[in-house]
């Protein structure tokens, strides 16, 4: 026979079988060498049970019980009509035939045997294999082929026991039945090389049931059970490992069947949700979890038991029964398996995070408190603005500390008092000045009226609010019953022991009421944003001081000039930058000539308006002294040089010369661009200090840059200026300008001068229109420096509106002068400026009769006043002093400042010029008498 089929019986627990405790007894019992005694006995037992008479009885009991158990078998093999075949005897095709296997297939929930290696063969009449099944093939590793004919004592039984063996293998065969434990051998396999690893075959150590049987022709046989000891063994410390870590479990251990009903739980489950362990028998998890989180675990259960994916670390949330806290798990699901492979189930093992999950949250209280903070100290102060600072507060805690927020700052604050006007009850006028809401366009619904942002009010004085700003901490502000708010923080914005505002905190409802760390939090938020938001005040007061010193040093007005039509603009920097040294200036200059300067201090902030400030008086003084350009540019360096050091000029220059280990003098250092124009010749003479070129647009031309040599900055020293003139036609448009105009972050210097270039366009249209232009042109809001623009259109005096004589050194020029001078001034319609003309031009040639050298020339000029100038090649330059009551002599030159609007004397180059200068009558500014300032001599 090739296998006897086992009976699928149902069990709900493997370990309950009896088979296998008393296989274990016996492997317990019989170890080794026992094995044999053990035989023997059995053996002995059974010859005499078969020699005394009374064992007929008992034999016959045995074979009635093994026929019984046959005819169990063959039940089980084959079942009536009226079973279906795919019931619990095992699954069979719709034909009824047996499947592929040799073995049939347990039912569900699967069969001992699934675990248990059990095989059969049976014994012929001559003592060997005549039928070997598939399992003996498993369990010995022998094919049917080979084992049938084999003699089982000699092929399996080791050497030293086989004597015994086939004593015991005689009695089988006349009809006695055995069962005993028999150590084995697997014989070696045919093709085994010698010495390889299957040459000696394979031990083991088997329970045997040997029942005799009777062939077709009457002839003594048996059929041989065989049980696999060692996985008997393996299966009891399976099963009692199994126990310990079911039933010992710290963990809540649940067997959930097929139908998702709890078929087994652990001690620690039932101790959780109450009762015994039997009570959860049956049960679902809508038992245990409510409706929504219940659904949401049973989908789960069906893909497992469906795939086998395995779940891990699911959360679930619940309740306990007789509390009303919330409760969380973590459960790890996988699907359990039978012997055969079936899926029988799902094992829930679950842990209680409750108190993990709390501590979770405030560790993830604490981070984001943190992060928060950490975002406050990068967003909030980047801007020194009060109003940008207050609203960088609170695009840091909308939405992630609160869902409304508003900050109000004290009124005299943003207006520049020196301290804010804290009132002792707290009720003092505050502007709103920032609001950010995270849910609504209506913050307070329900509340009161809100405050729009630019709004000033005041706190009433019983108000949480006012109290905040009294005593300087936090309070809190209780909801209003209907309203969107549920809790809100008044926490008063305190820098250097000062209150400058206050910052309230909304939460709406729904959201987590403020705690004591939020408290702490807001109250570290507010102060960081109050300590930027005093920086913000200090340095907007420092500002506009700096802004009006600056402002007041630069030219008022529009300018003019002779011979030049002027057009100016200045910009300063923004206010997140502080106020730079950059000035512009246009200084007249005798023989309606003009002075043009552009300059920049680099550095900025007070100390550059100061520099800048001194550097443009300099320039002025140097201006009115007739010096050359190279010359005053000289001036100006020693006067640059000697800003920063106490004792001047000289002393930095001796200091310059000492080598020192550190410099405690400041350095000043200033580019600076001076040109004069003489609007009789339109020439243009330019000394440069480092500064940018000057560019030029001529009428019909594209506008280029002047090669003027850069020389080295103000304050450097060491290094002589040069000078360079150029003649510029008429109409031609001369630009001076400061670095801020041209360069930026974002526009490269070479860029910002091409732009500029570029700009400059059309030079005929009116020069205010020009500025405008290249101001909107070019990236000139950037606030990042200072900018300053100075462009000039030439207008050159003309002609007719100049006299020019030159007069022989005789006595004769005195009167011809005086004739010339009559005839002219009669030619420009000015007969009331005849008489003190002529009296002003005889004391300056006599004069150059008497002191100077060479001829002598004579100029006068008319433009928006006139001017006379003489001309002489002597070096030496008048002195005016005061004549005494006896003098004869002195009072010429007294009598020029009196009867003049402006004289003095500038070197040339031949010589020396002496000039004066008188204002055209205009019918409001009445003439001095030229008797009356004779008599006031004297």
């Amino acid at each position: 026979m090739s296998e006897i089929p086992a009976k699928a019986t149902e069990s709900e627990d493997p370990s309950d079988g009896a088979r296998a405790d008393e296989a274990g007894d016996v492997a317990r019992a019989v170890p080794g060498d026992t094995a044999d005694a053990t035989a023997e006995t059995a053996t002995d037992h059974a010859s005499d049970a078969t020699a005394d008479h009374a064992s007929d009885g008992a034999a016959e009991a045995t074979a009635d019980h093994a026929a019984d158990d046959d005819r169990d078998y063959a039940d089980a093999a084959a079942p009536g009509p009226d079973v279906d075949r795919t019931g619990e005897t095992g699954e069979m095709g719709e034909a009824g035939e047996l499947p592929g296997d040799a073995m049939w297939q347990s039912s569900p929930p699967g069969s001992i045997y699934d675990y248990i290696k059990a095989a059969s063969f049976s014994i012929g009449a001559d003592g060997l294999v005549d039928q070997w099944s598939l399992r003996a093939e498993q369990i010995f590793g022998i094919p049917a082929e080979r084992a049938v004919g084999m003699d089982p004592i000699e092929a399996f039984v080791p050497a030293d026991r086989r004597e015994s063996g086939q004593r015991k293998m005689a009695e089988i065969l006349d009809g006695r039945e055995w069962t005993g434990l028999v150590p084995f051998r697997t014989p070696a396999a045919e093709d085994a090389d010698e010495g390889s690893e299957d040459s000696g075959g394979r031990e083991g150590l088997a329970e045997v049931y040997v029942m005799p049987t009777t062939t077709e022709h009457g002839e003594r046989a048996a059929v041989c059970i065989v049980v696999d000891v060692r996985t008997l063994r393996t299966i009891e410390t399976d099963l009692a490992a199994s126990q310990a870590i079911f039933g010992q479990s710290p963990f809540g251990f649940l067997l959930i069947d097929t139908d998702l009903q709890v078929r087994r739980a652990n001690q620690r489950f039932a101790s959780i949700f109450g009762g015994t362990v039997d009570d959860h028998r049956g049960k679902g998890v809508h038992d245990y979890l409510p409706h929504a989180e219940a659904e949401r675990v049973t989908a789960v259960l069906r893909r497992v038991l469906e795939t086998g994916d395995s779940i891990t670390d699911m959360h679930v949330t619940g309740q306990v029964p007789g509390s009303d806290e919330r409760r969380h798990w973590s459960i790890n699901l996988y699907r359990v398996h039978s012997g055969s492979g079936r899926p029988i189930g799902i094992a829930w093992l679950g842990t209680d995070i409750t108190s993990r999950r709390a501590a979770a949250r405030e560790a993830a209280a604490a981070r984001r408190n943190l992060a928060l903070l950490n975002e406050a100290g990068a967003r909030i102060g980047n801007s020194l603005d009060l109003e940008t600072t207050a609203r960088e507060l609170l695009d840091v805690v909308v939405p992630g500390f609160c869902d409304l927020a508003t900050v109000d700052l004290y009124q005299g604050l943003l207006a520049g008092d020196e301290t804010p006007p804290g009132l002792a009850d707290g009720s003092a006028e505050l502007r709103r000045v920032a609001f950010a809401s995270a849910v609504s366009d209506a913050p307070f619904a329900g509340g009161p009226a809100p405050v729009a942002v630019g709004a000033v009010h005041h706190f009433p004085f019983n108000s949480p609010c006012a109290d905040a700003l009294r005593t300087a901490r936090p309070q809190q502000i209780p909801a209003d019953d209907g309203g969107l708010i549920q809790s809100t923080l008044a926490v008063p914005m305190v820098a250097h022991d000062t209150v400058v505002g206050l910052a309230q905190f909304s939460r709406t409802k729904g959201s987590e009421p403020f705690g004591e760390r939020d408290r702490a939090l807001a109250v570290e938020l507010a102060a960081r944003a109050a300590v930027c938001i005093d920086n913000a005040r200090l340095y907007r007061r420092e500002h506009e001081r700096a802004l009006i010193l600056q402002r007041s040093l630069l030219p008022p007005g529009d300018p003019e000039a002779s011979g030049l039509d002027i057009a100016c603009r200045y910009l300063p920097g923004n206010a997140a930058t502080e106020v730079g040294g950059d000035w512009f200036d246009v200084i007249e200059l005798p023989g309606h000539r003009t002075a043009l300067v552009v300059g920049d201090v680099m550095g900025r902030g007070l100390r550059a308006a100061v520099a800048m400030g001194e550097l443009r008086t300099a320039v002025r003084t140097l201006a009115l002294l007739d010096l050359e350009p190279a010359e005053v540019l000289s001036a100006l360096d020693e006067i640059a040089r000697g800003l920063g050091t106490p004792g001047g000029v000289q002393q930095a220059t001796r200091t310059a010369r000492q080598p020192r280990d550190a410099d405690l003098s400041e350095v000043y250092l200033a580019t600076c661009v001076y040109a004069v124009y003489d609007s009789v010749t339109r020439r243009c003479t330019f000394a440069n200090a480092g500064h940018l070129p000057p560019v030029l647009v001529e009428p019909g031309e594209t506008a280029l840059m002047l090669d003027v040599p850069p020389g080295m900055p103000l304050g450097v020293g060491g290094e002589p200026f040069e000078e360079v003139e150029v003649e510029l036609p008429e109409g031609a448009l001369l630009a001076l300008y400061t670095d801020g105009l041209v360069e930026s972050r974002d526009h490269p210097l070479d860029e910002g001068l091409q732009a500029f270039v570029g700009a400059l366009t059309d030079p005929s249209r009116p020069l205010e229109d020009v500025c405008d232009h290249v101001l909107n042109t070019l990236d000139t809001h950037h606030g990042e420096d200072d900018i300053a623009l100075l462009m000039a259109r030439v207008q050159g005096l003309p002609a007719e509106s100049v006299g020019d004589w030159t007069l022989p050194r005789e006595p004769r020029s005195v009167g011809r002068a005086r004739e010339y001078t009559r005839a002219q001034l009669v030619a420009w319609d000015l007969e009331p400026l005849v008489d003190t003309t002529e009296l002003l031009v005889s004391e300056l040639v006599t004069n150059a009769l008497r002191y100077g050298e060479g001829e002598i020339r004579l100029r006068l000029l008319l433009d928006r006043t006139l001017v006379c100038e003489v001309w002489d090649a002597g070096l030496v330059q008048p002195r005016r002093r005061r004549a005494r009551d006896t003098d004869e002599g002195g009072r010429g030159l007294q009598l020029v400042g009196l009867l003049s609007a402006g004289w003095g004397s500038r070197r040339t180059p031949r010589g020396k010029t002496v000039w004066f200068e008188l204002p055209l009558p205009d019918g409001e500014t009445g003439l001095t008498d030229p008797a009356e300032a004779l008599l006031s001599l004297f």
